[in-house]
This record gives structure tokens, C-alpha cells and sequence, in this order.
């Protein structure tokens, strides 16, 4: 056929073709037989199977990994807006030597307008005995670089904001895919059966949206969870005034009655045995979430530590220490948030405002995970959708201007289980336009962060739209220089 399709004979019928000699009665007893002993064989294996699902094991309890696992959990802190990496942990001395001169090879642009140099406004140093240099943007987070691996030269597919992202957490720059931590869940589970397995630690001037943890066509009980910072952390996590714990108990017992016996009548829909154990859950957190997340218990010395007790840094580090309490319940990812590093004008005022809401936070998550034992077995990871190019794009220098979106190059870094701590991996060229020493594209970066999950991404794998599909779709490289 034209559709590449087999040819499907008609079935006989008054309706349709020719029709079939009379049947013998012996035929038809057999024909009739065989078909009630079908009817009763499927019967009773598909209530073998849902027995099966009913007695197995939560969706998400842990799971064991493809390969020897090198950290158990995973905090991405993820830097909305792009980063400039000359700025933060790429230092272009050429770049400064040559502020101010019309820019040569950039991207395309308007006939008869120029691009100028930008060097970076911030000094760099070394720091720490492996004498990694970086930004003064991090005073802080500096002396914390003999634990970091900085990865100089990755690249993504796109400079637009949506995309880019979109890229960093699902690998694909449309929604609809499953995102880093989902896919994370779906192949390792948590060690944590009263909390989400993935929780989402938003900044509200990221524009993205819940697509960034969506679950995508992976089941819905891999969906991150999204805690609110003002109020109550999850909306109606809270029982209505009056309702009691042992009247919610019986309230679930009938609902969750009624699930199964729908539930057995419709034995191939997953979404219904997901949503019996998210109510079974939400259930669990309401006792669960507000003592994972009562940060009055932790002593004001660590309060300290995180930048809590400063206006300025208070709202990443409050994010920062919700991070170091899920990981020490056994959650398996959590991602915060920090956005508007997208400095097309004035860099200076920007990113240093930037730096400083997340230097010290930062920092003290990584001290405070060293010293409770934690670090390593949780790996960070820090970054954002894209870098910087070189040049400003707005006509004239001024200490007002600022960087244009680069997606040729970007620095990451990684701290934690199993990374090979003080080293920078690749290179950009001599103005940072560009990667051009052990390139590594973010299907390698993900490939990379599953292999320390313990995750081998060719073989993490969802069955979807007629094919196996990956996180790294064909598949990533390791970024070897920086695994331990």
C-alpha cells in the first residue's frame, strides 16, 4: 500500500465481500470453545497482571542503578538567564586588553553597525591550592573551588531563552519531553517515600514555567513538585479547619476503594495507579513536608552560614538550606532557581547583584553538606541555559552595556559525588566567543550527570510514540576529564 502499510484482508460479512460456506455444528462447538477458553484466559490474566501492579512495589521506591553510583543525590543549581562565563569562571585576559575596539568574527549584524569589545568589569584570581581563578562575583564560593570541577567549554543549540532552556532540562528546546529530574526519578526512585522524589525550588522572575519539570510523557507521579516560598509550601497540602487525620484516613480508604475497583475494569491506564499513589502521598506529606521544611529548627549558626539573616541573600539561601534537608530525607532531586542574569545592559550593576543574592548561599550549601558527611554523595551542579558573547550588541561602550546571548560557549561547574574535584575541564578561544578544546554538548553534560547518578543514558529509556526515547535522544559523550 501507498502508506507502507500491509494489506489487511476483509473480514466476511453480510456488509462486506463474499460471504462463507454454512459452519458444522463439531466447527462451531470448537470455534465457540476456543473462543470462551480465550475470553476466560484473558481474563484471568489481566487479573494476574493487576493483581501484579497492586501488590508491586511504589513507582518510586529506589531502584538499582546500571552502573557503580557516585552520588545518591543531585541539587542543580540552575543560574536563569545565562551567565556570562568570561564574567564568572573563564577569565579573557585578551578580551580586556582589547575593551573597546570594533569586534572581529561575531555573529551576524546590521550593514554599517559595529559590535565592540566588552572585557569583563570583575578581577579574577586564583584560588585554592589548585589555583582554579575565579570572579571576584564569589568571594565566597572561591574558597570552596579545590572541590569543583568547571567544565570551560560546553555548548547548547540555541541563544533564545525558551529554548535554551528548555534544552538544559528537558534535552530538547520544545516542551513535552521529560525533564532531567524526572527521568532521574523514573530510573533511580527516592529513598524517601513521605516526600516528593523531585522537588522544584522556583524563583518567581523565571518566566519558563512548569514545563522546565514536567514529567512529559513519562508517567504523571515523576513530575517535579513545586514548593511555594511565601505560604503554605504546597496549595492545600493543609486539611480544611475541622477535618481531623483519622477522618482524611477513612476518606482515602473509600477513594482509594474506588480507584482500584475502576482501576481492574481499566487495568491498562497507568495515570489511575499514579494518582493512587499520589494520593496515598499527599496524604503523608502533610506531616512530612512542614518538618522537611521547617527551617526555625536549624541553629542560628547555620542560618548564618546561608545568608539568612541578610536581606539580600535571604531568599536563595532559605532555597539553599531547603535543598541540604531534602537531601538528608533521601530526595532525589531538587532544583533551585535563580534568575535574571540576562545582563544586555549594564553587566556590572547586574551581575554583581546576581553574585551577591547567591555567593554566600551557595557557599554554605556546599560547606554545610562537607561537613555533615554529605557532599560526597550529592552532586551539584551550577549553570545556566547558555553563555555570553564578547561583544556588546547595543552600538557604544559605556559601563551601562552588556552581553548578547552565546550558544558556542558556556562554563558549568560540579561539585560532590564522584567528581574529580579542582580541575577545569576545555577551553574557549582567546575572547570567549566560542568552545574550542574538548567541546561538550548538553546531550554530554546529561550523559555525564546520569553516569554519577549511577544511570547509563542509553539505557535509560521510556517506550513512547512508536520508539525508545532517551533523555540524550541518540546519546551523549562522558566529559572524562571531570568524573573521579
Amino acid at each position: 500500500m501507498a502508506d507502507g502499510l500491509p494489506k489487511r484482508n476483509p473480514v466476511p460479512s453480510p456488509m462486506n465481500g463474499p460471504q462463507t460456506e454454512p459452519v458444522g455444528r463439531r466447527h462451531f462447538l470448537l470455534q465457540g470453545g476456543a473462543g470462551l477458553g480465550g475470553l476466560a484466559l484473558s481474563y484471568l490474566l489481566q487479573r494476574e497482571s493487576l493483581s501484579a501492579a497492586e501488590s508491586a512495589a511504589s513507582p518510586l521506591a529506589p531502584n538499582p542503578p546500571h552502573l557503580a553510583a557516585k552520588a545518591k543525590s543531585c541539587i542543580f543549581l540552575f543560574m536563569g538567564g545565562g551567565p556570562g562565563h568570561m564574567d564568572t569562571f573563564d577569565p579573557k585576559p585578551d578580551l580586556t586588553r582589547h575593551h573597546g575596539t570594533v569586534a572581529s568574527g561575531g555573529p551576524d549584524q546590521p550593514e554599517g553597525s559595529k559590535l565592540l569589545y566588552i572585557g569583563s568589569p570583575f578581577r579574577f584570581s586564583k584560588r585554592g591550592k589548585s589555583g582554579i581563578e575565579v570572579s571576584e562575583l564569589f568571594p565566597h564560593l572561591g574558597e570552596w573551588v579545590d572541590e569543583m570541577s568547571v567544565v570551560r567549554s560546553l555548548y547548547t543549540d540555541s541563544d533564545n531563552h525558551t529554548a535554551g532552556t528548555l534544552l538544559m532540562n528537558l534535552g530538547r528546546p520544545m516542551p513535552g519531553s521529560p525533564s532531567l529530574g524526572s527521568w532521574m526519578v523514573y530510573g533511580l526512585g527516592t529513598e524517601n517515600q513521605d516526600l516528593p522524589a523531585f522537588v522544584v525550588l522556583p524563583d518567581y522572575r523565571f518566566i519558563h514555567g512548569p514545563q522546565n519539570w514536567s514529567n512529559g510523557y513519562l508517567p504523571a507521579i515523576y513530575q517535579g513538585t513545586l514548593l511555594n516560598l511565601v505560604g503554605p509550601p504546597i496549595v492545600d497540602l493543609k486539611p480544611p479547619e475541622g477535618v481531623t487525620r483519622s477522618r482524611q484516613a477513612a476518606n482515602l480508604r473509600l477513594i482509594t476503594k474506588w480507584n482500584r475497583d475502576h482501576l481492574r475494569s481499566n487495568p491498562v491506564k497507568d495515570d489511575l495507579q499514579a494518582r493512587i499513589r499520589n494520593y496515598e502521598l499527599a496524604f503523608r506529606m502533610q506531616t512530612s513536608v512542614p518538618e522537611a521544611l521547617d527551617l526555625e529548627k536549624e541553629p542560628e549558626s547555620i542560618r548564618e552560614l546561608y545568608g539568612m539573616n541578610n536581606a539580600v541573600t535571604e531568599p536563595m539561601g532559605r532555597k539553599c538550606l531547603m535543598a541540604r534537608r531534602m537531601v538528608e530525607r533521601g530526595v532525589r532531586f531538587i532544583q533551585v532557581f535563580n534568575s535574571s542574569w540576562d545582563s544586555h545592559f549594564d553587566l556590572t550593576k547586574e551581575h554583581s547583584r546576581r553574585g551577591l543574592e547567591t555567593d554566600r548561599p551557595i557557599a554554605g550549601l556546599l560547606q554545610d553538606l562537607k561537613q555533615r558527611g554529605l557532599l560526597d554523595e550529592t552532586l551539584v551542579v551550577w549553570g545556566g541555559e547558555f553563555g555570553r558573547t564578547p561583544e556588546s550588541g547595543r552600538g557604544l561602550v559605556k559601563e551601562t552595556m552588556g552581553r548578547e546571548h552565546n550558544k558556542e560557549a558556556m562554563a558549568m561547574w560540579f561539585a560532590g559525588g564522584g567528581v574529580k574535584p579542582g580541575t577545569v575541564v576545555g577551553a574557549t578561544d582567546e575572547m570567549g566567543r566560542r568552545a574550542v578544546e574538548s567541546r561538550y554538548h548538553i546531550h554530554d553534560l546529561h550523559a555525564t550527570i546520569l553516569h554519577l547518578m549511577g544511570l547509563d543514558d542509553m539505557r535509560l529509556t521510556y517506550y513512547h510514540g512508536g520508539r525508545f526515547k532517551r533523555l540524550t535522544d541518540l546519546g551523549g559523550h562522558l566529559i572524562k576529564e571531570m568524573i573521579a
